[in-house]
């Protein structure tokens, strides 16, 4: 009996112990799943919030993109040929816009038949008006710009005559501002036309003058270089049309034939340009007495000249231990009557001995050969 109440208690126990475990496991697996929900939910929100940054910073650069199309459009429509040709319009406009009512009144108050003369009269001045720029766009004869131009104010000084009789009805001053807007924008309009063809006459100028540099050159290479040109003109023709330019052919043309890429230069005129360097150089040497070109400085680095060979004739090949006569000291002389102490005797060993080079030199001057001064590429003269 004690034994099975024993082992009933063990088990009660156990059992207790592994409902502790489940319970703990499951509080660790809560835990677990809690964390990586607030990990989850972390992420998310930084997510969220670089995203919002980086919709932020879209929206920003979106906005500086427009803000500098605003600046571009602003300062592209406001220039002064813009504001020019702009401005002209809106006063054309408006002049039209004035005038039109008191001829529409005159000729209403005459008969109501009459109510598209006005609009005849403004639309025939406009239309010659635009026909002397279309005129100056085709490069037409002058007389036909001139015809075009007296019909436009023609038209424009027959309802200038209308308003002016129109406005005496109510004041002097109504009669002439009438007048006046009913011409001013024909007026404008063409000293609008007269600039801008201005402006076009300078430019072709200019394309005239190239154009016929451009010719004069063309005929100078034709007449000084016939044998490239010709073989550049094969070349092009040669090639797929619209493939080979005709500069390109002539610098091929020019390397075959002369063998040198640069245009102009020919084997003759290397030769003639090393010559001329090459005498330049010597005489540069000869006048400053030192290698000036970079050749010679780079022989007299490789090739030093022995310093006893380019001594002045005359001169002791034996380096003295005594310093030069200006340098010595000068003795006052002792008196009493003493004498002067004897001058340095020289003994065996206190000078350096001549050197190979030396002895061939004095060799040569006892011959009676004239001496030889070595160049400074080490071959003597």
């Amino acid at each position: 009996m004690s034994s099975w109440s024993d082992e009933r208690r063990r088990n009660q126990a156990a059992e207790a112990e592994q409902r502790r475990l489940d319970k703990d496991a499951a509080a660790d697996r809560a835990l677990k799943l809690r964390a990586a929900e607030d990990d989850r939910r972390r992420a998310n929100r930084q997510a969220d919030k670089a995203e919002a940054r980086a919709e932020k910073q879209q929206k920003r650069r979106e906005k500086r993109e427009r803000r500098r199309e605003r600046a571009q459009a602003w300062t592209k429509n406001t220039t002064p040929g813009v504001i020019y040709r702009r401005g002209t319009l809106a006063l054309v406009t408006a002049s039209a816009l004035a005038s039109l009512p008191s001829q529409i009144a005159h000729f209403a108050g005459i008969s109501l038949m009459l109510l598209p003369l006005p609009f005849a009269l403004e639309g025939a001045a406009w239309v010659m008006a635009a026909g002397v720029a279309f005129a100056d766009e085709k490069g037409l004869p002058a007389w036909v710009r001139w015809l075009l131009r007296g019909l436009c104010l023609s038209a424009a000084g027959y309802a200038a005559w209308i308003n002016y009789q129109y406005g005496l009805e109510t004041a002097p001053a109504v009669a002439y501002g009438l007048a006046a807007v009913s011409l001013l924008g024909p007026a404008l309009f063409e000293i609008r036309q007269w600039v801008t063809t201005l402006t076009f006459d300078t430019a072709e100028k200019k394309q005239r003058a190239e154009d016929k540099a451009r010719a004069k050159h063309d005929r100078k290479r034709r007449r000084h270089h016939r044998k490239i040109v010709r073989l550049a003109e094969r070349l092009v023709s040669a090639a797929p049309f619209g493939t080979l330019d005709f500069e390109d052919a002539f610098r091929a043309a020019w390397k075959i034939k002369t063998g040198t890429s640069i245009p102009g230069m020919t084997p003759a005129l290397h030769a003639e340009q090393l010559a001329s360097s090459k005498a330049l150089a010597e005489a540069m040497d000869a006048a400053n007495g030192s290698p000036v070109s970079a050749r010679s400085r780079l022989l007299q680095v490789l090739h030093p000249a022995p310093s006893a060979l380019l001594s002045v004739p005359g001169s002791s090949q034996v380096a003295s231990d005594l310093p030069p006569a200006s340098e010595r000291p000068q003795k006052a002389p002792q008196k009493g009557g003493r004498k002067m102490p004897p001058p340095h005797r020289r003994t065996k060993g206190d000078s350096v001995p001549f050197s190979s080079v030396a002895k061939v030199e004095a060799a040569l001057e006892r011959g009676g050969s004239p001496r030889r001064i070595p160049a400074v590429n080490g071959h003597g003269h």
